[in-house]
């Protein structure tokens, strides 16, 4: 309900279950500056992760006074049905799992999109027994000062986040290896991790067509590998969604499909009844020659999407040197450049959306 200038949204306490004692949220999101559209979109891919550990509260926050457009989790659950944001299957690479003792006799060995892997699960874990943990850069060459002081955030606090900004800033959340979760996570009443996902969205309002009145006013894109995933989701919302592709040798978890064949031409015409957008892996957009480090030709990948009336948001934008092709003369802005002007994507998932704000920035004042 509306109340003077502020939305209010009761939630659940999110530790232990669905069930608890009530919040109370209070988000402003009477006049607030419009998200803009007439320039590709910058898409804070897991915050401002470049300089704060991915995923967390202060890289999201961190990301929001850079200037980014949308801010990007990856959705993934907990043992007892909590919903974060959290990337990796595993806690071993961006969290101090193993300075937990009591935590040892958790490491398991399951089947992962194919392959077998082992490590501390985050399915095995509940979301209290995660607030323990606090996160780090998964780089080494990356800032550490903020190494061992942040903790995973739920689904919720994601969104809590967006809401809370001082202008329009919308949410690009993934639903994270579906299968994987559907298997593993015991759902209650026979539900899915997607019934889980859209349950939070709509309890806070996310709805409407791209570019519709309600899109405007909670700006969102959906985005999942698995194309049955979406086709699921396209039953009960219709926000706008975003298939993502992968590298050339990954199969999709859920159909098994071969990078060639959810690229094809009668592909993008199928999937383009769900979706209104494509997320490729940017070096099977235009691929580099990993012998000389320089980018060969591009593909028309980005001209047969468009063709279909879908938008590209390729990933993922990084910094650093160990990132750039030899193109762009250790110059993420000369990235920028090319992509936006000679390739001609719609939005970039960048680890630093400070950087391509200014660019931007810069470029709208020519």
């Amino acid at each position: 309900m509306w109340v003077g200038a502020f939305f209010i949204v009761f939630l659940a306490a999110v530790a232990g279950s669905s069930c608890g004692a009530a919040r109370l949220y209070r988000f402003p999101l009477s006049n607030r500056v419009a998200i803009q559209d007439w320039r590709p979109f910058n898409v804070a891919h897991r915050g401002s992760n470049g300089e704060i550990p991915e995923e967390t509260a202060l890289a999201y926050k961190r990301a929001i006074e850079e200037g980014a457009d949308f801010i990007e989790a990856d959705i993934t659950a907990t043992k007892d049905c909590v919903l974060i944001c959290f990337h990796d299957p595993i806690l071993d690479d961006v969290t101090d799992i193993a300075a937990h003792p009591e935590f040892r006799g958790r490491r398991a060995t399951y089947e992962f999109e194919g392959q077998n892997l082992t490590g501390f699960f985050v399915v095995d874990f509940t979301f209290e027994e995660l607030q323990r943990l606090r996160l780090r850069q998964r780089y080494s060459f990356r800032d550490p000062s903020f190494n061992g002081k942040l903790q995973i955030i739920t689904f919720e606090r994601f969104i809590s986040i967006a809401l809370e900004a001082s202008r329009t800033v919308g949410i690009y959340p993934e639903i994270k290896s579906p299968v994987f979760m559907n298997k593993h996570v015991q759902w209650p009443q026979g539900k899915r991790v997607e019934d889980s996902f859209m349950e939070i969205l709509q309890k806070y309002g996310y709805k409407g067509k791209y570019k519709s009145d309600e899109w405007n006013k909670q700006p969102i894109f959906i985005q999942s590998f698995a194309p049955t995933s979406l086709m699921y989701i396209s039953n009960i919302t219709d926000s706008p969604k975003i298939f993502l592709i992968d590298d050339y040798t990954v199969r999709t978890q859920d159909t098994n499909q071969s990078y060639a064949e959810i690229t094809s031409n009668r592909y993008l015409d199928f999937i383009s009844n769900y979706v209104v957008g494509i997320g490729p892996w940017k070096d099977t957009i235009v691929p580099p020659n990993i012998t000389t480090g320089y980018l060969m030709n591009a593909t028309h990948l980005v001209s047969r999407a468009h063709s279909r009336h879908l938008q590209v948001h390729p990933y993922t934008f990084r910094n650093e040197n160990q990132f750039l092709h030899f193109d762009f003369h250790e110059d993420p802005y000369e990235e920028f450049e090319y992509w936006i002007k000679t390739v001609k994507v719609d939005g970039l998932f960048t680890d630093f959306p400070g950087s391509l704000h200014r660019y931007q920035e810069w470029n709208s004042k020519e």
